[in-house]
């Protein structure tokens, strides 16, 4: 059985003259260190000098180094990109590190993938909001709360549970749920819901708007049809609120037999074993491997190029702009010079020719 915990499990008290520090004031630091400040928390910043630095002092945080930051807490939050806290976490963290402090991380990849050693004699907790930091924020705001995973990886206190309790009432996490897990498991589920879920769910969003283009409807009404309305939002809104069969119930009876009557002609895709492949690769680290090689590196400046590429970017591109609606384009800051599509076509042309087709 898992352990769920709420509101009634959680004593804010264990907190009392402790300080605790926010390394990283971006979206989930900012939200979770105002919460924390909120419940009655002694709250300081440890940021690099930037624009996130700038809306710490705003917000009337103490702010200071990472390092300084680090020296000064008892608690330490670590809220920066996992793709760099190996490096940080090394250089401003650890050296630094109070006798017997406790680190918090929301997401478990690091750990969960043995990419960051952390000393024996700290507390290794994870509090995983499943919600962006807006939401983690507005959700506290509401009195509404949110899920998380969290996880106990080193307790060398003896009071890890009560800590990490304590921290996930004051970031306002219990008002909803907190589900216990490892740090592995959470990393292992967010990279399926990735790697897996997403992409799936995006070729089956793709299909379906080739087959109405193909079939000669409007772009503009296709797109808006398929999601610029925003009723799939709503539609997972209501999945979440009443159940994913219930939330029919807010659709018209002809929408209801419609989709249930036709959806049985889905049921054979073969979407599970590939599932399970990626599952697989992201259990047994293969996945991580290849994230951590240089190359890989390369790749993903080469999948974004080629992603720019696809007829969808250019579609929406326009139909955005019939429709008066603002374009964004994520991938201007990803450009790749000349000399890199060719030395990456040179020394990886299978993969070159798989990218060139997939997003044809």
């Amino acid at each position: 059985m898992v352990n769920i915990f709420h509101e009634i499990d959680g004593d804010l008290s264990i907190l009392n003259k402790k300080t605790i520090g926010i390394i990283g004031y971006g979206n989930q630091g900012r939200a979770q260190a105002l919460n924390l400040r909120d419940s009655g928390v002694n709250v300081i910043v440890g940021n690099i000098e930037d624009d996130y630095r700038k809306i710490a002092l705003k917000d009337n945080f103490p702010v200071y180094s990472i390092k300084e930051a680090t020296k000064k807490s008892d608690i330490i939050f670590i809220l920066i990109p996992d793709e760099i806290m190996n490096k940080t976490f090394k250089k401003e963290i650890s050296p630094y590190l109070n006798h017997k402090s406790v680190l918090v991380f929301a997401s478990g990849y690091n750990i969960g993938f043995n990419l960051l050693k952390p000393p024996e004699n700290a507390d290794v907790i994870l509090i995983a909001p499943r919600m962006i930091g807006v939401g983690v924020r507005e959700n506290f705001l509401k009195d509404e709360g949110f899920f998380s995973f969290i996880a106990i990886e080193q307790d060398v206190s003896g009071q890890a549970k009560e800590i990490l309790l304590a921290l996930a009432k004051g970031i306002g996490t219990l008002k909803k749920g907190a589900i216990m897990i490892t740090f592995k498991q959470e990393a292992e589920l967010d990279l399926f819901n990735e790697q897996a879920f997403g992409p799936a769910f995006g070729r089956v969003l793709l299909s379906s708007i080739y087959t109405l283009i193909d079939a000669g409807y409007p772009p503009e009404a296709v797109l808006i049809e398929m999601y610029l309305s925003n009723e799939m939002s709503y539609t997972y809104k209501k999945m979440a609120d009443v159940g994913l069969i219930k939330q029919l119930d807010f659709h018209s009876q002809t929408s209801q037999y419609g989709a249930m009557s036709r959806g049985i002609r889905f049921r054979k895709l073969p979407l599970k074993d590939k599932m399970m492949e990626i599952l697989k690769e992201i259990q047994n680290g293969e996945f991580t491997k290849e994230w951590e090689k240089k190359i890989t590196k390369m790749k993903f400046k080469m999948i974004k190029y080629f992603a720019t590429k696809q007829k969808i970017n250019k579609l929406e591109k326009q139909v955005r702009k019939n429709l008066k609606l603002k374009f964004y384009d994520i991938y201007e800051e990803e450009s790749l010079t000349e000399a890199e599509l060719t030395e990456f076509k040179k020394k990886n042309s299978d993969e070159f020719k798989l990218f060139e087709e997939y997003f044809e």
